[in-house]
């Protein structure tokens, strides 16, 4: 789970890298500025490079762990709730996912039709979903950890991710890797193959194809529900049953990875055609298969009219939500020059198109009704629940020039203009998926859920960056953006950097920024429900949420602020260190759990009447029912540091190691919430005050569920044909607070937790590379929730199979051992 070898740069580089590779910090970037020829180690901005053998040498099939391995600000979901498990997300210097803007070759990337919509750390995730982008086809990517939507428009507000393709016109590499949790469960498998070929003399095609599997894993408790007598819904009949059923009392395997098949193809090319035009394209397509259990679903928890003996599922049953996704993307565009100016012209067409299926799972009250005394009843055991899609159509006409004005260097002006439209749609589920309160474990989506949605945008920008003198860059750009759907913006960024010498300069940045919220966060709209609660998701911009006083949403504002120092010590060393401070205006949020019925017993009428407004039908045998929404409503600020510390040591005979240090501090604190609205304030029992939107266990996911630091400690050994990396990572405390059933408690995923990585690797004759290697070596798992949280939890009468805190930085499954074996070519 660390900084899997030094052959990244961060700031002004990294330093040396092993004699066969290239210096990162030469490396010529394209992120972050519009000149031309700038290193990494000139950059006034703070960019991490890191290349194909790093990524490679991490042991990771998904390229959004890989890069969360190997840079300190990135950040990996490890576990997500529902529909989210089967599309993880990242975030950027502590902020949301959708805060973080993703390029492929510098052009804008299309966003996942899959929202993360449970509370959580990542909740209100729908960003560019990585796992699509074959890691085997990447050259290098670019990391860019400041504010610059004034380059790049809405989302890039943490910072830019920047996927640079392979476009090596001959060569390749053929690849697999295995692996599985130490402890079970999670056995991973990949295959890859990227070939270069030069179809004609002044042309380039590098094309990536690539297989990945991931199998599911269970790190849960026994279904407390079945075995325990302190649990409300035991029951010695019950008990009579469930016991014999095989694997018990471990019946709910909720708490653990999903399962995926994946199958991708990127390919990357282009063909000069004369006087330095160049026309060019590039694309991916991936195609996947996920499911993830649910909660289990007792043997007596649908039966018909007949009584005992009418059971469709005798043992029970464990449901699964399933997505079979097909996500594509391609650019086509044109470069070169007219009368002195740099001409860049493009157009990109993304689309991820995903049907949401249940499968092992039933309608109970179809089934029911569909009973009499004398015949069984009926219900599908699958169903197709409905359907996402999003698409992203963009146009760019980027130029740029270089004009001698009598300075320390040429200036360097770029102009462009951007259009864009964004649609996004949910399908309805089928007949049976939508029957009442609909399918068990995932209802299917309503016609009153379905519709679809456009935004379209148009925006033109301007930069200049000049040096005054050799030693001074400034670069300032501003932004003019305009939107359908709520009017516009102007945002502006100011960059600069002083070298004092060889061995120290200073740089920093003041921008604003902004993000439109995405059409998901706007629009969407379901039933999420357990055994014992039902919870209606009312989309935002919605007549319900009207009833309730909640407004549309609008877009979040930024400041960012950064002050860095790039030295270089002594020789050889490299040393950047950055801090940064983001201040958010109208954030987005997942709103806590605003409960209409609460343990049987009503406690606000306004939420139930804007559930039956939204045309929603929920399952009558719940305890528990209410709404969540996406609202603005906080101001923030998120202050941090990034640093990084690297130098080689030559041994002479004996090789050469490389030496990491680099990490990042980050603190996030809400400086202002929104008052609740007032259809929210009615007293009860339980909650003599009323309810809000942002509760406790809220706040606490947004300041404290994040670790405070991480650091990691890398060595990277070479000598002769072996290769030795090894990591220590080091994750601060993170926190936060857990409603168990009857009230937050909180719990702890570790004060100080220290996750070891290795991996070592063989070249044989030939181009074969053998390499064997473990993540997370020592087999550390985040503590476990507290004995007053699981007592709660089970005085709840809920099953309490969860045991660790889905927020761990290093999640939930313990160690993963792998070996890879790759021949290049």
């Amino acid at each position: 789970m660390g900084y899997s070898s030094i052959s990244f740069a961060a700031g002004s580089g990294t330093g040396a890298t092993p004699p066969e590779q290239s210096s990162e910090i030469d490396t010529v970037i394209v992120t972050g500025t519009r000149q031309t020829g700038l290193r990494v180690i000139d950059s006034p901005a703070p960019v991490q490079v890191v290349d194909t053998s790093t990524l490679e040498r991490t042991g990771a099939v998904d390229l959004r762990l890989g890069l969360a391995n190997l840079v300190p600000s990135f950040n990996a979901q490890a576990f997500g709730g529902d529909t989210a498990n089967l599309t993880l997300s990242a975030r950027l210097r502590g902020l949301s996912p959708n805060q973080a803007l993703v390029l492929v070759n510098g052009k804008r990337r299309h966003t996942t039709g899959n929202l993360a919509v449970l509370s959580g750390v990542y909740q209100g995730a729908a960003a560019a979903d990585l796992a699509f982008i074959p890691m085997a086809g990447i050259g290098r990517i670019e990391v860019l950890t400041d504010g610059a939507a004034a380059q790049y428009g809405t989302d890039a507000i943490a910072g830019v991710v920047n996927i640079i393709l392979k476009k090596n016109p001959g060569g390749g590499s053929i690849s697999a890797t295995g692996g599985e949790y130490i402890d079970g469960g999670g056995k991973t498998a990949g295959a890859s193959v990227n070939v270069g070929m030069a179809p004609t003399e002044n042309s380039y095609l590098n094309v990536t194809v690539e297989a990945k599997y991931h199998g599911f894993s269970n790190r849960g408790l026994p279904d407390q529900r079945v075995f325990n007598p302190a649990s409300p819904g035991y029951s010695a009949a019950n008990n009579a049953v469930e016991s014999l059923i095989p694997g018990y009392p471990n019946l709910n395997l909720i708490s653990g990875d999903a399962e995926y098949r994946m199958q991708n193809l990127a390919f990357n090319g282009g063909v000069e055609l004369g006087g330095g035009f160049e026309v060019y394209s590039f694309g991916t397509y991936g195609h996947k298969d996920a499911s993830a259990y649910e909660n289990y679903r007792r043997y007596n928890r649908v039966q018909g009219r007949m009584g005992a003996v009418d059971r469709p599922f005798p043992l029970g049953f464990s449901p699964r939500e399933r997505i079979i996704e097909d996500d594509y993307a391609l650019t086509l565009g044109a470069s070169g020059e007219i009368a002195g100016w740099n001409v860049d012209l493009s157009s990109t067409y993304g689309k991820d198109d995903i049907e949401v299926r249940v499968e092992d799972s039933i309608n109970a009250s179809l089934y029911v009704d569909t009973s009499t005394t004398t015949t069984r009843g009926f219900s599908p055991t699958s169903f197709h629940a409905g359907s996402w899609r999003t698409t992203q159509w963009t146009n760019n006409l980027d130029l740029r020039r270089g004009f001698d004005v009598g300075l320390a260097a040429p200036m360097d002006v770029a102009l462009g203009y951007e259009q864009r439209r964004d649609t996004y749609r949910i399908g309805a589920g089928d007949a049976a998926s939508t029957y009442k309160e609909g399918s068990q474990s995932y209802p299917g989506f309503q016609k009153t859920d379905a519709g679809g949605h456009s935004r379209t945008s148009w925006a033109i920008y301007g930069d200049v960056a000049l040096s005054p003198v050799e030693a001074w860059k400034i670069d300032a750009a501003v932004r003019y953006e305009k939107f359908s759907d709520f009017g516009d913006t102007t945002v502006a960024k100011l960059t600069s950097r002083y070298d004092f010498n060889e061995m120290i300069a200073v740089r920093g940045t003041v921008s604003s920024g902004f993000r439109a919220p995405t059409l998901a966060e706007s629009f969407y709209s379901a039933t999420n429900v357990s055994p014992t609660s039902a919870f209606v998701q009312l989309a935002p911009n919605s007549p319900a949420a009207r009833l309730l006083g909640i407004d549309a949403l609008k877009p979040e504002k930024s400041m960012n602020y950064s002050f860095g120092l790039v030295a270089h010590p002594i020789p050889k060393m490299t040393a950047t260190i950055d801090a940064y401070q983001i201040n958010l205006k109208d954030r987005i949020f997942g709103s806590s759990s605003v409960y209409g019925l609460r343990n049987g017993v009503v406690v606000n009428t306004n939420v139930n009447a804007a559930i039956a407004a939204n045309g929603n039908v929920l399952d009558s045998t719940v305890a528990s029912t209410g709404i969540n929404i996406f609202s603005n409503g906080l101001d923030t600020r998120t202050r941090g540091l990034d640093f990084v510390v690297a130098y080689p040591v030559d041994l002479g005979g004996y090789g050469r190691i490389d030496l990491t240090l680099s990490g990042n501090v980050n603190k996030t604190k809400i400086t202002k919430v929104k008052a609740a609205p007032t259809a929210l304030a009615t007293t009860s029992a339980a909650f003599p005050s009323g309810q809000v939107l942002f509760a406790g266990n809220a706040a606490s996911l947004l300041e404290r569920a994040a670790p405070k630091y991480k650091i990691g400690l890398n060595g990277l050994y070479t000598f002769g044909k072996v290769t030795l990396s090894l990591t220590e990572t080091f994750y601060g405390k993170a926190e936060a607070l857990a409603d168990p059933g009857t009230g937050p408690l909180q719990t702890t995923v570790a004060s100080a937790a220290a996750i070891t990585d290795v991996e070592l690797s063989y070249k044989f004759p030939m181009g074969v590379v053998a390499a064997i290697g473990a993540n997370n070596a020592f087999n550390k798992y985040p503590d476990k929730f507290s004995t007053a949280f699981q007592t709660a939890c089970i005085a709840s009468g809920g099953g309490c199979v969860t045991q660790y805190p889905g927020f761990s930085p290093y999640g939930i499954n313990g160690g993963y051992y792998y070996g890879r074996l790759t021949f290049s070519f």
